[in-house]
């Protein structure tokens, strides 16, 4: 059961986004959504900038802009979130309080410093994170799905933006699952449960990268029976564009979610993920469930 969604709020336009899609979440289960802003760090900042360039000194004016740019994203990110419990009329309260609601709740919270050692902190405390991939050049939202997927443990659900809007269904009846043996994938499928057991129809794809290995669906499939779950095998071949877009081909217009693991090289500081996320991340017409 999912109690806990956290978002991060940026304090632009995505958030609202976001928070549509965690509370389309939220609401059939009562969760509470911790929305979390990182303030940055203006001195620290600073430093790093003024070292990068050579300057060798911080000046005061680099510092007062820099702490006025994080005054006025820190606004712009409790504004939204207001105005989005005002128009969606979920309460705003804190998880303490809401203890174990009916009804959805929300709650703004504000930190200091480095963003992933609070994506981590609050994240992996947190039953599911909300994060949106945004532009193939949004370095932000790219580091917060990656801190989000490699080092909380925790799940990833990244829905469709169309025309800046979250295109979340209300419910998931059909679920894809990219399946693979590996931690990965059966660790998405575990967080994926609450809604896996929820669907109508689940299919387990796998796609024969390597033409001598094929991937077994069918010990899943009757896992996933067991478990009361309309879920049938499918083969994928991979096309000349690669087993990912396969993959996305074959499930296009059939499934309303996609579960699959993140399958990351290891921190760097630059896109960590293998050919396949990155592939999925970027072109995926569906919502995908993600997990490392």
């Amino acid at each position: 059961m999912i109690k806990t969604i956290l978002v991060a709020a940026s304090g632009n336009d995505s958030d609202t986004a976001v928070l549509t899609a965690a509370l389309t979440v939220a609401r059939p289960a009562g969760a509470h959504i911790e929305a979390l802003h990182v303030r940055l760090d203006a001195v620290g900042v600073a430093v790093t900038m003024a070292s990068d360039a050579g300057a060798g000194a911080v000046t005061a004016g680099l510092v007062d802009q820099l702490e006025r740019d994080a005054r006025e994203r820190e606004r712009m990110a409790r504004d939204i979130f207001s105005r989005f419990c005002t128009a969606s009329g979920v309460a705003q309260t804190d998880a303490a309080a809401a203890g174990a609601p009916s009804a959805p709740s929300a709650e703004l919270h504000v930190e200091s410093g480095e963003e992933p050692r609070w994506i981590i902190a609050y994240g992996s405390a947190a039953d599911l994170i909300v994060a949106c991939r945004g532009d193939s050049d949004d370095a932000a939202a790219r580091a917060t799905i990656e801190t989000a997927l490699l080092e909380t443990g925790r799940p990833v659900l990244i829905p469709v933006l169309i025309a800046g809007a979250a295109a979340l269904p209300e419910r998931f009846d059909r679920i894809a699952i990219a399946w693979k043996p590996t931690p990965q994938a059966a660790h998405a499928v575990a967080m994926a449960m609450p809604f896996i057991e929820q669907a109508r129809e689940v299919i387990v794809a796998a796609v024969d990268e390597d033409p001598e290995t094929r991937h077994d669906c069918d010990r899943l499939v009757a896992n996933l029976r067991r478990h009361g779950v309309s879920a049938k095998a499918e083969r994928v071949a991979p096309g000349p564009d690669g087993a990912a877009a396969s993959l996305l081909a074959a499930v296009h217009g059939r499934a309303d979610l996609l579960v699959m693991g993140g399958y990351g090289h290891g921190r760097l500081r630059e896109w960590v993920f293998g050919g396949f996320t990155r592939h999925v991340l970027a072109a995926a017409p569906l919502p995908v469930l993600m997990a490392h």
